[in-house]
This record gives structure tokens, sequence and C-alpha cells, in this order.
């Protein structure tokens, strides 16, 4: 028998953002799921009214789960509470089909489409949002540490992007133009503010030319004027992709006309749930990179789902992750199984800090690729000693 007989959650009063879900079945294996964003309200979803349906039912129904908890029952195709608490326990259902095969996810969902997938380094330094309270950088911010990259794009991202190809990565992400939307609420960027957000970009073409790949990130804080003033002064730094421009990332026809009307390749949606907002951006051709958060679209289940339109539309597949290691390692197993998969995003600052007191296991980076997980299931468990942590607060459901 494989019936869930428990549903444990982790919080952590430092990492308010991010909760962990252990599901444990009755032939004694445990799966692990995370998800991120309003931790205590996932956590009463999956409590109060996750639950009470999920005990009791065969773990190895994945399918018939997923579609209960993303359609009729509480999830309705958003990317909200529900959607994050079902994604969580996704997951953890395809961690537990992983171990009783004895094989990694990626296995399980049909092998690996390559050996090996490259990583870009999202520039968010230790702790873009994962405290609750979202990080903008200014001037008497001082560096956290080594890797605090957040600070270093904005003050000398050619610099940092040297640093990041001495230690074999080959692509980075920043986002200077964020400090500049509040003022207009995203609908204006001035020519001076434009001017200072690119200056990064010319640092990293001066300091080492054509030799990395650099994404423009915009966080969805943009009209539809100031992303189109944004993305076509940023075409002469070839950058990679610019993602989620708009303020609206399944606003079909807005992104369909940005696309049209710049040469940047765009990039969404990390903040998208569900299967149909990204057919709906493919059909109207308004996506050149789809990009997509295991821990936010509904888990695995969906995920495949979005990864096969992805292949259908023959577009390029990128897994998001700057919030937490479980994600990160659902990330690397589709990325290593999606046909299309071109990137996996790492944070170096998480992965060799905080996220190592956090799991057992992280994915190995050898000259900006992530090797294939060995392990059954994601490949990675809770560290005995965060589960002893004294300010840890767990809730058991049996």
């Amino acid at each position: 028998m494989s019936n869930i007989r428990c549903l444990r959650t982790f919080r952590l009063p430092d990492r308010p953002s991010l909760i962990w879900l252990e599901l444990e079945t009755d032939d004694g294996l445990v799966g692990l799921g995370e998800t991120f964003r309003g931790a205590v309200s996932v956590e009463t979803c999956l409590h109060e009214e996750l639950a009470p349906w999920l005990l009791g039912r065969d773990a190895r129904q994945i399918e018939g789960i997923s579609r209960h908890l993303l359609t009729p029952y509480v999830g309705y195709n958003s990317s909200g509470v529900e959607v994050r608490s079902a994604s969580a326990v996704d997951i953890a259902l395809w961690d537990l089909a992983g171990q009783r095969q004895g094989v990694p996810i990626h296995e399980a969902l049909g092998g690996a489409a390559r050996a090996s997938v490259a990583v870009y380094n999202t520039c968010a330094g230790y702790s873009f949002n994962t405290n609750g309270k979202r990080r903008d950088i200014g001037s008497n911010d001082e560096p956290q540490g080594p890797y605090d990259d957040q600070v270093a794009f904005m003050r000398d991202a050619g610099a940092l992007a040297t640093s990041l190809l001495d230690e074999g990565y080959k692509a980075m992400k920043i986002w200077p133009f964020d400090i500049y939307a509040p003022a207009s609420q995203g609908q204006l960027i001035s020519l001076p503010d434009l001017e200072r957000g690119l200056e990064p970009f010319r640092k990293i073409r001066a300091a080492v030319g054509n030799r990395i790949e650099v994404m423009c990130e915009l966080h969805s804080l943009f009209g539809n004027h100031s992303a189109l003033r944004i993305c076509q002064a940023l075409e002469e730094y070839q950058v990679f992709w610019v993602e989620d421009p708009l303020c609206k990332m399944d606003d079909a026809a807005s992104l369909s006309d940005l696309r049209r009307r710049t040469r940047v390749q765009i990039c969404g949606s990390e903040t998208l749930g569900g299967l149909r907002p990204f057919r709906d951006l493919l059909a109207a051709d308004a996506l050149d990179v789809v990009m997509l958060d295991l821990a936010w679209c509904g888990g695995f289940t969906e995920g495949r789902k979005i990864a096969a339109l992805a292949q259908a539309y023959n577009r390029p597949l990128a897994p998001h992750d700057c919030t937490g290691p479980v994600t990160l390692m659902a990330g690397l197993q589709m990325a290593l199984h999606a046909p299309t998969a071109i990137y996996q995003e790492v944070v170096r600052a998480t992965l060799a800090t905080w996220y190592r007191d956090i799991v057992t296991d992280l994915p190995v980076i050898e000259a900006g690729m992530a090797l294939p997980t060995t392990k059954s299931g994601l490949g990675t468990r809770l560290q005995d000693s965060f589960k002893q942590r004294a300010d840890l607060i767990v809730r058991e459901t049996r």
C-alpha cells in the first residue's frame, strides 16, 4: 500500500516566504515538497483544505490528485495560495514516485533529454525576498558577503561578470530597471532613468564582451509603453531575453504586441499557474522563451504538460528558481527531462550558504553545467539539523 497517512509542514521565522512539506505514506516513504510566498496561508490551506481529502489517498494516483486539486476543488487555474499548495503536494508525490521506482524524477518522467543542463546565475545575493521583504539596492546598501551579486550588478556589473566567468558561469541575470518603476507604477520611464538602467549592461559588455549571456528581468513591474522603451533600448546589448516585461503576464494581446515591436526575446512567466495561460500565450505568439516555476504552476504534473506545449511550439524552456532549494532540485529534474529546456536558474549566493542548511543535497555544477542527480526521487531530503532547530514551526495532520 502507498496511501498518504501524514501531511507535515515546516516554516522558519527568518524565511517567512518559504514552506516545506512532507507527505508520509503507509509503506514508510516520505516525499518532499516546497512552495514560496504566503507561507502561513499555504500552511492553513494544506492542513485545513487539502489534508482532509488527501489523507488515505493512494499516493500513486498523481494525475487524479492533481486534477482534483487544480480544477474543481480549490485551484481554479490561477497562481494563488491553492495552486501553490497543490504544487507542493505534487512535487512531494513525484518524489515518492521516484523513490518507489528507485530512480530520479527525470527518469520517472521518461528519462533525460540531455546529459547536463546549463545554468545561469541570478544575481540576487543572499536573500532577495525570502525574508518576506523585497530588496532594492540604494546608495547606503553594503554587500552582505562575497556573493552579494545584487549590490555588485548595481555598483560594478563588469567586475561581477568577470567573477562569474572565473567560476565557470556563462550567463547571468540582472534587474537594474526595477528601482525606477515605483515613481509611476511602472507606466513611465524617463530618458535619464533609462540611461542609468542601461549602465550595468554597458559595463558588462565593456568588461567581458560577448563571453557571457545577460538576461534582463523586469519583474512584471512595467506598462506597455515603458516596457517597450526598455526592450528597444536593450537591443544593442544583445541580451539573451527580457523576462516578465509587463504588469499582467497573462495578457496575451499586449505581450504579442510588445514582441512584434522589439528585437529582444521575451521570456515568461514564473508567475503563471496551470496549463491554460501558457497555451494562450503560445497560441498568440507572445513568448520566445517559456519559463515555469514548479512550486507555483502546479508541480511536475502540470509542468510536464507546459514543457510539452513549449516543445509543440518549438520554444525553449527555462525552469525558475530564486526561492528555495527544493524548487531548485525540482527544476533541475524538469530541465534534464524536457526536450526544449536550455537553462536552469541558480543563485550562487544561496547555493553556497543557507540552501545547504536546509537540504542534504544540491545540484553539482561544473563549468557552468548542472549534472544529473543520481539519488532516487528529488535527490534531496531535509537536513536532520534543520528539523531540530528550536525556532522551527512544525504542523502535522494525520
